[in-house]
């Protein structure tokens, strides 16, 4: 069978002389949640255009539900959900634009109706459905943005940044309702700059710099394979901070992660040994340690890591 999305030696260049995106490979199977990570620039973006037929790729072979996006976008169109990270509203009322949706997508009017109210309840929007939605604060903005999408039908659904400006606990409630809708059968492509909603939603990963793919893989995995899943937090006094994070830097190579001239974290297969070695090298170089901790490795550590190295 083949998967809902296949992508193999994707390349584009916007201008002809720079690859943005450059030799990338994934597959994406039918009801899982395929994570996209990566900075700013990466080329998560464009491989989502790519995807979502809004640009042609300079090269390379890509299927979307079975289709060319280049050739058979309309088709492609018909059957995915696309919710951008960039404001999208009809300035109407929060219910109406259910209604406008469910029109648009030639929705039978019973049944527009039965979801339009179900998707108010599930999104929390009930006390705003009449209100206009110039009117709403961004964080029900984007619910609205996200509920709507749900009005019809469609086998691939696209999240860019979904949860921006969502309160905690209506994020919690909106990311259960994803997980939900993938178990349902739906297949989701996720992307965020929040690692905590990356590793709590998503069945793979691709984390991906200056337009291609550095690891591909469960996130369980991913942090098993790199972070070792223990890391240190390290927090010191800025004075003689520099001395101390080059002398760290000397021992722990690419496990030495500076945040700041203040803060760093170190990957470490054993933090009994690591830890003395850090307190000992502090003092030798007349370093102030304030905080130190050590817990389980994350998402965010492995991004770190595998970013650092490709920097």
């Amino acid at each position: 069978m083949t998967e809902p999305v296949s992508v193999s030696n994707l390349n584009h260049s916007y201008d002809g002389r720079r690859y943005v995106v450059e030799g990338v490979s994934f597959e994406v199977r039918k009801g899982e949640v395929f994570g996209l990570l990566g900075r700013n620039g990466a080329g998560k973006t464009t491989i989502i255009k790519v995807l979502t037929t809004l640009i042609k790729p300079t090269s390379g072979s890509v299927s979307v539900l079975g289709y060319d996006p280049v050739r058979d976008g309309k088709k492609i169109r018909e059957r995915i959900g696309v919710v951008q990270q960039s404001e999208s509203y009809d300035f109407t009322t929060v219910e109406k634009n259910f209604d406008l949706y469910g029109m648009l997508w030639g929705v039978d009017k019973s049944e527009a109706r039965r979801r339009k109210e179900e998707l108010i309840s599930s999104f929390g929007l009930e006390s705003i459905r009449k209100k206009n939605v110039a009117d709403i604060s961004g964080g029900e903005k984007r619910r609205l943005q996200v509920a709507r999408e749900f009005m019809h039908d469609m086998d691939l659904l696209f999240l860019d940044e979904p949860t921006v400006g969502i309160d905690v606990i209506m994020r919690r409630e909106l990311l259960n309702l994803i997980k939900k809708k993938a178990r349902e059968g739906l297949t989701i492509i996720f992307t965020t700059h929040n690692l905590e909603e990356a590793d709590y939603l998503c069945d793979r990963v691709a984390i991906i710099a200056k337009g291609r793919i550095l690891a591909l893989d469960t996130v369980e995995n991913l942090k098993r394979i790199y972070t070792n899943r223990t890391a240190i937090e390290l927090q010191v006094n800025e004075a003689n901070s520099e001395a101390l994070f080059k002398k760290l830097s000397e021992i722990y190579g690419s496990n030495l992660y500076v945040v700041d001239n203040t803060n760093a974290v170190i990957s470490s297969e054993d933090p009994k040994d690591a830890i003395p070695t850090i307190i000992d090298l502090a003092s030798k170089t007349g370093s102030h340690i304030e905080y130190i901790s050590v817990r389980k490795s994350t998402l965010e550590d492995v991004l770190i890591q595998l970013l650092s190295g490709a920097s």
